[in-house]
């Protein structure tokens, strides 16, 4: 895998797709990846520790928005498992990272700041807002009033531009 990875005429590689703090292999492979020259980020739900050595830790903690619609196991198991407040200390202490959260509707602004009540330490600055949506159109009527909320707030917002600019589609 590794050898695959470095083929690639890339600098910065960013390990994603489900949540790569599942897999063990991470932790090497992310030291290994820096000790090549690599600038490394890790995207994780901030649900599961693991040691791993990067230069970016992207945390973004579920919102209970996120849960599956349709009544199944996955629902109770999101609700189960969406919220680790251990795990996100840890990933907290020991990287520098950045916290982004999905918005659906205003609702779940309130959402947010409860939950970052409990990490008082994170500052402003690191959060970032991005609008829920797989179609331009909606990214963008959540844009008109989210982004305003976000600065209000203090935080940062994030456009999905891969959505807006390639549709919602594998690789971009």
């Amino acid at each position: 895998m590794l050898d695959e990875i470095l083929k690639f005429d890339c600098t910065h590689v960013v390990l994603t797709g489900g949540e790569p703090m599942l897999q063990p292999e991470m932790v090497p492979l992310a030291r290994t990846l820096r000790e090549q020259g690599r600038i490394v980020t890790m995207e994780t739900a901030g649900t599961i520790f693991r040691p791993v050595d990067v230069d970016l830790m992207s945390i973004s903690p579920k919102l209970s928005n996120a849960a599956p619609r349709e009544e199944t196991h996955w629902q109770e198991r999101h609700e189960r498992d969406r919220d680790r407040p251990e795990a996100m200390q840890k990933l907290l202490e020991g990287s520098t990272y950045q916290l982004k959260f999905v918005v659906d509707q205003p609702e779940d602004l309130q959402e947010i700041v409860a939950y970052l009540a409990r990490f008082p330490q994170i500052p402003q600055d690191r959060i970032w807002l991005m609008p829920q949506g797989i179609r331009q159109e909606e990214l963008l009527e959540k844009g008109v009033w989210l982004a305003p909320a976000a600065a209000e707030l203090g935080f940062r917002f994030c456009p999905r531009r891969h959505i807006e600019m390639f549709g919602n589609v594998r690789g971009t």
